[in-house]
């Protein structure tokens, strides 16, 4: 009897592999074990060579999802004594391969459990199987076995054991496997922390805690929800006054909360459900998806305009938790569910934290007794041409690894400064994070720092290079600098829409070069400006620029991510002088406008840019729409909604001017400021200007692309969150014969960096610091030569 040895890679751990290999080796007579292993899952298996050639071939076609198999190597061994097949304890060790799953929604089954008028788990909360419920927040250690998650500290009770190790049962060495009787339970708390209403451990009836959170949201509170990978904070969708509530509290005056509907008829009742969007919406992953709002007349459902003010979309999501599931079904109307934190700040994940940091924003905290080991926000997907394309990258994807074929070694990056990331390669894939928040606080940087390390702890895996940010002041720059030196390991800084554009080359396994449309807020330029509106021919380690936006200056630095206003004075001042006073008026008081054109006439406090971040800003305040922002993006966001209402018009005028031999070309938006004010003194409405402004992007997109001579053009930077840009421009160009790549399953914006900082370290070589050096040097010749 011959017999062989498999070790299998991908996504195998966590997601019922071992049993359904057990199942099928058993099926077909076959000898030997499997178990988990530090890098995949390992296989012995003995039998008739065409048995054996059967069990080879239902591994990669007969597994179900979420189960991925990606590789399988196979060696020949000695026969031996083989008797019925088993599933051995797994085998810790070194060089583990990123093979962890993410958390899975709860599926169908295990729904029907907890909705059931019977069983032990019914109106259970924590009820799961091996096709669902937590994995990447419980798990301290690899393999991925119950020993190594927050589960160990609750013993599997004696019909939970038989459960476990029955295989025709489906949960059949399902690690998170609970009950009532032995499982986690949930506890009702004051913002004091005082108990309320202690968890009904045993009972089958519905807890207690979870009719007096229910009753709380219906009664407009604010109830904080300690879920699956951190806590929410909740209040009733329908309620002007509990969202105004939570607003204030939260301290977000306008940015757009996510709803959780009870059911997809509900959210269908709210919004348009595409077929893709309602499998998005239903999938493993269950992130919150962006959906077009029903008109109020066409609505069943009502949900306050207060949740997503200045905006026709929504984002939707389905309760993924049999907690949320069971709050759903006893609040009857859909939530607001947000991040448990204050604005700016890290989610919340342990209770006692919470109690602290909410205490001035929950009044009552549903809260259970497993802990999580590492927070994750809620994913957030929209469903475009190719699919979803994920805005934010977090719960249900993370820690799903991407191939990369480079030959270096393990490399640790540490992305940008807002929604950040960081990424671990090590064995031929890379394992980005998830989404980070901002590292304008300490809590925020100490967060990105703590990712990092938890990383190379899990896989076990010491970075021989460390990447990050060429910005010398981002705080993830200085975490990459201690942690380079930590590690004894080469700093690689890597310029921020290079690192864009390497993303978008990561993601899709492009070789050779592309010309990557870099449009985003800002990033350090090698020249020290601040770069955003770039066409970059990228070829692995290297890039040149070969366009940028003209560039101006924005008074006040980054205050402009909050005042649309001050871009669109730095715009005027940039053509007219002294002459922007006279339409500044309108949007500053004089004690404001005097000491602001001061700065600008002094080139102090006035960091010049190319951004088309900072442009769209500009126009919308030129436009009319808004002088100042509560979110970065919102008033970007709101010309996006107006253009797209208006439909398909002229663009503005938007030359691209060639420079000399070597200089990069520029896009002078003289012309496009100037057409945006006659239109406005010429009484345009606004969403028609939006129009002419997002097509004058679009010809200078298919402009660019035929001057690079390319037939690969990659859109990459938070500007192509704007999906009506990213279809138009993909439109125009694929009608010219050109392959448009974007990002899909890595946000576009500053999520994607640490994925491209990697890529572009690993094929640096060693000597990256040069490298980089030498890239600013030219870039200074070039610079010279164009001024």
């Amino acid at each position: 009897m011959p017999r062989l040895a498999l070790r299998v890679d991908g996504i195998v751990q966590g997601v019922g592999f071992r049993p359904f290999v057990y199942r099928r080796a058993s099926a077909l007579g076959l000898g030997g074990w499997v178990r988990n292993g530090p890098g995949g899952v390992e296989i012995e298996v003995q039998g008739p060579e065409r048995s054996l050639h059967a069990f080879i071939a239902g591994l990669t076609r007969e597994p179900s999802a979420p189960a991925r198999v990606e590789r399988i190597e196979i060696e020949r061994r000695a026969e031996e004594d083989a008797g019925p097949f088993q599933i051995l304890a797994s085998e810790a060790g070194s060089g583990a391969r990123p093979s962890v799953p993410a958390d899975l929604a709860v599926c169908e089954e295990c729904a029907r459990e907890v909705d059931s008028e019977t069983g032990r788990r019914r109106g259970y909360p924590f009820t799961s199987c091996a096709q669902c419920g937590p994995r990447y927040t419980i798990l301290s250690g690899i393999p991925y076995d119950r020993a190594r998650t927050t589960m160990d500290r609750f013993p599997m009770c004696p019909a939970c054991a038989a459960e476990y190790a029955d295989p025709s049962d489906r949960r059949f060495h399902a690690e998170p496997i609970a009950c009532p009787a032995c499982g986690p339970r949930v506890q009702l708390v004051a913002a004091a922390g005082d108990p309320l209403e202690p968890g009904i451990r045993g009972s089958g009836s519905p807890d207690g805690a979870l009719r007096e959170a229910a009753a709380a949201v219906l009664a407009g509170k604010v109830v904080a929800v300690k879920g699956l990978s951190g806590f929410h904070l909740l209040v009733d969708a329908t309620s002007p006054d509990a969202v105004a509530l939570l607003r204030r509290r939260k301290r977000r005056d306008a940015k757009p909360f996510a709803v959780m509907f009870g059911s997809l008829d509900a959210v269908r009742g709210a919004c348009r459900v595409s077929p893709a969007e309602a499998d998005a919406l239903r999938g493993p992953e269950a992130p919150i998806v962006l959906l077009r709002r029903l008109s109020p007349a066409a609505a069943r459902v009502a949900v306050a305009d207060a949740v997503a003010p200045g905006t026709p979309r929504l984002g939707a999501l389905l309760p993924y938790t049999p907690l949320h599931r069971l709050v759903l079904q006893l609040v009857g109307r859909p939530v607001v569910c947000t991040s448990g934190n204050l604005s700016d700040e890290p989610i919340c994940t342990d209770t006692s934290d919470a109690l602290e940091r909410l205490s001035g924003i929950a009044d009552l905290f549903l809260v259970h007794d497993r802990p999580i080991v590492r927070p994750l926000d809620d994913s957030v997907a929209r469903v475009g041409p190719a699919g979803v394309e994920l805005l934010r990258r977090a719960r249900g994807f993370t820690p799903l690894p991407l191939p990369l074929r480079v030959d270096a070694p393990p490399i640790l990056a540490l992305g940008g400064h807002l929604k950040s990331t960081t990424a671990l390669f090590f064995d031929g894939q890379v394992v980005v994070s998830q989404h980070l928040g901002d590292a304008h606080t300490a809590e925020g940087a100490a967060l990105i720092e703590r990712t990092a390390l938890d990383l190379a702890r899990l896989f076990r895996v010491r970075p021989e290079r460390v990447a990050c940010d060429l910005h010398p002041d981002y705080a993830s720059s200085r975490i990459a600098e201690q942690l380079a030196a930590a590690f004894r390991a080469p700093l690689v800084r890597v310029q921020h829409h290079h690192a864009h554009v390497a993303a978008c080359v990561a993601e899709h396994g492009l070789d050779g070069p592309v010309l990557g449309l870099a449009w985003d807020g800002a990033g350090y330029g090698l020249d020290g400006a601040l770069w955003g509106g770039e066409a970059l021919v990228v070829d692995g380690a290297s890039f040149r620029r070969t366009a940028h936006l003209r560039s101006f200056p924005l008074p006040g630095g980054e205050r402009a991510m909050r005042e649309p206003r001050r871009s669109a004075l730095g715009l005027l001042w940039e053509l007219r002088g002294e002459g922007a006073r006279d339409h500044a008026r309108s949007w500053f008081r004089e004690a404001e406008l005097g000491p602001l054109l001061s700065m600008l006439a002094r080139g102090t406090s006035s960091p010049r840019t190319t951004s088309v971040g900072r442009l769209f800003d500009g126009v919308a305040a030129l436009a009319g729409l808004r002088g100042a922002a509560s979110f970065e993006g919102q008033a970007a966001m709101e010309l996006e909604c107006l253009a797209e209402a208006a439909g398909a018009q002229a663009g503005y005028p938007l030359p691209l001017r060639a420079g000399a031999p070597g200089v990069p070309a520029v896009l002078d938006f003289g012309p496009l400021i100037d057409a945006v004010l006659d239109d406005r003194r010429d009484g345009v409405p606004p969403g028609v200007i939006a129009a002419r402004f997002h097509a004058a992007l679009a010809d200078v997109a298919e402009a660019l692309a035929a001057a690079s001579g390319l037939g690969r053009i990659v859109l990459a930077g938070g500007c192509f969150q704007n999906a009506l840009l990213a279809a138009s421009i993909r439109e125009r160009l694929a009608a010219r014969g050109v392959e448009v790549y974007a990002p899909r399953l890595y946000p576009p914006g500053d999520g994607g960096l640490s994925l491209g900082q990697v890529l572009v370290a690993a094929r640096r070589g060693a000597d990256a610091e040069s490298d980089v050096e030498s890239d600013v040097e030219s870039h200074a010749e070039s610079h010279a030569m164009e001024r």
